[in-house]
């Protein structure tokens, strides 16, 4: 939180979004300088590597990293050895093996990373995806019972560290859980649980997703199969999927998981997987992919078979060595997204009056409704904490009990009081990590739990946040935002959630252009008054107060600030401005 003493970066105190701007410190000014002085860098690069915390002396390896120098031993995960030896076990002896995953990306890509190096290996898995509505998140017992008496080994992934019951309803089979959600204070009764968030663990690698354990546990089968003079599947040919769950569940881009995914985006530039192929090309992506295709394109339809479709439609995708099947799959997804907008769309109206109404204000911002998708209510919580900057929560009501999703903000650790509420009795069930979680409530328990949540989150600050600042990296004027320049401070990226993209002000500039394109899109073109001009796009902005202030600008000047990026259009690359705030110059 900022205190009275910080300045307003460009004299800005309250945006036309309300926001005040928060520039690069001095400290920061002069480490920048220090850094451009000694490596010989562009400075608005050298500011993102301060602003990472970056060392001028460990420039050159932070902007080449390498999965070689970054991976972590899997070994220093507890249960690694042996979830990988008996995996290796169930495929030496032909065994039959189940793979359940969760319904989202994390746990389609790694189950899709299972499949893949099992076919590899000459092996076919069954595939068991709970449907949403029908099963809910995570293993239950009768389709866990149900897997057990036709498979010898059920590994679980994206989900089962909470999953007591359903893992010992599945006695006739051994069971290894992959997972990375919040641990309880006992572990499932499974032969192992490989999981970063174990309440044993030391919490170095808590950043993983699960697609990341999962391929730790790859990595350390193909290094028992190496020393029993066997030889496994090119893991590096995997990284694409990583990449995907890694982006899409918004895991932090820092450490290892940054070489997986920057490795994992040159994995998938090839369009070697059938699946990521065709869905790219339905999702219209022209381009090689960054992480925010990841996020936007390809995440959100991967994720719509889970959502308001077949729940393992995005796995099956993504695990497809069938062209046909791959087109066909992609295109239903395509479609589902689409459906799924619609329902998001109202819902979200729905709920931001809900919400509005009780306040956002509140340490926790939260609305329910009578049959509101539970596909959609994570998407809308999402909305409405960025809406107001606190821990949001969206639940569909159906009958006695509702299913719902919550989103946090960065410093309030919400699965963990998702997780207290569940075991003080006031939640069916419930569980997530700091960032994201999911609960099951009952109609009668409704108010009292989403109180006590609220009462959890107030004494971690939540009530106390005040409108989200913009943090800006540093000025840019319209003439030095060149390709050249992008491409560079691309190099210290992938960004994402944890690495956010470097973001620099305009000042002082007159707008020259402004059209709304689509709904509620903007596209403007702005310059310095001395002949240089630079395109902009802000998305979703008609619908706010700044689309209308910069289309009705009358002649005035604006800061401008936002994200550089690369336009490809028809074969021709500009730099662009993603445009996110504007404020009278």
């Amino acid at each position: 939180m900022n205190t009275p003493l910080d300045k307003a970066f460009l004299g800005v105190a309250a945006s036309v979004t309300n926001r005040r701007w928060i520039g690069p410190s001095m400290a920061e000014d002069r480490a920048s300088e220090a850094m451009a002085q000694a490596t010989g860098l562009p400075a608005p690069l050298c500011r993102t590597l301060v602003r990472r915390g970056v060392a001028p002396e460990e420039a050159d390896a932070f902007l080449a990293p390498t999965l070689r120098d970054l991976l972590p031993d899997p070994r220093s995960l507890k249960d690694m050895e042996p979830a990988a030896a008996r995996f290796l076990a169930a495929l030496n002896k032909k065994e039959r093996i189940a793979v359940f995953a969760d319904y989202d990306v994390d746990g389609g890509t790694s189950a899709a990373l299972l499949l893949s190096w099992l076919r590899d290996m000459g092996h076919r898995a069954t595939l068991y995806v709970p449907d949403r509505i029908d099963e809910g998140y995570g293993p239950n017992d009768a389709a866990m019972k149900m897997l057990a008496a036709d498979h010898d080994l059920i590994v679980c992934v994206d989900c089962g560290i909470l999953s007591h019951g359903p893992i010992a309803a599945a006695s006739a089979a051994e069971v290894i859980v992959l997972d990375h959600h919040l641990g309880g204070e006992t572990l499932p009764p499974a032969l192992a649980v490989v999981n970063p968030n174990r309440q044993d663990e030391s919490g170095d690698l808590a950043h993983l997703c699960a697609a990341g354990v999962v391929f730790l546990m790859l990595v350390e089968v193909n290094r028992q199969m190496k020393v029993a003079g066997q030889k496994g599947p090119d893991l590096m040919a995997l990284l694409d999927l990583v990449a995907l769950g890694t982006v899409a569940d918004v895991a932090p881009l820092i450490g290892v998981n940054r070489a997986l995914v920057r490795q994992g985006l040159t994995v998938m530039a090839r369009r070697g997987r059938i699946g990521l192929t065709a869905l790219a090309d339905v999702a219209g992506m022209d381009q090689a992919p960054t992480s925010y295709h990841l996020g936007f394109l390809l995440g959100p339809r991967v994720n719509a078979g889970g959502r308001i479709g077949k729940a393992d439609l995005g796995a099956r995708l993504l695990a497809t060595d069938n062209p046909q099947e791959a087109s066909d799959m992609a295109a239903k997804l395509d479609e589902l997204n689409s459906e799924r907008r619609e329902v998001e769309t109202q819902v979200r109206d729905l709920a931001m009056a809900q919400a509005e109404d009780r306040g956002f204000d509140a340490p926790l911002v939260w609305a329910a409704g009578e049959g509101w998708h539970p596909g959609v209510v994570g998407i809308v919580a999402s909305r409405l904490k960025e809406a107001t900057n606190r821990p949001a929560i969206v639940i569909g009501m159906d009958g006695d009990e509702g299913k719902g999703s919550g989103r946090s903000v960065s410093g309030i650790d919400l699965g963990a009081v998702i997780q207290r509420v569940t075991a003080e009795g006031l939640l069916i069930k419930g569980g997530g990590h700091k960032m994201a979680a999911g609960l099951t409530v009952s109609r009668d328990k409704l108010d009292e739990a989403m109180t006590r949540i609220s009462e959890l989150l107030a004494k971690q600050g939540a009530g106390d946040i005040g409108p989200a600042d913009l943090r800006l990296d540093g000025v840019l004027m319209p003439g030095a935002a060149s390709v050249e320049l992008i491409e560079q401070i691309e190099k210290a990226g992938p960004f994402g959630a944890g690495a956010p993209a470097p973001r620099f002000a305009f000042p002082d500039c007159q707008i020259l252009f402004a059209k709304q394109v689509g709904a509620n899109h903007l596209k403007v073109t702005f310059g310095d008054g001395l002949g240089a001009k630079i395109d902009a796009i802000s998305f979703g902005v008609m619908d706010g107060p700044m689309g209308p202030m910069l289309m009705k600008h009358g002649g005035a000047r604006f800061h401008l600030a936002g994200r550089l990026e690369i336009n490809t259009w028809q074969g021709r690359r500009s730099p662009q401005l993603r445009l996110e705030d504007a404020a009278p110059a």
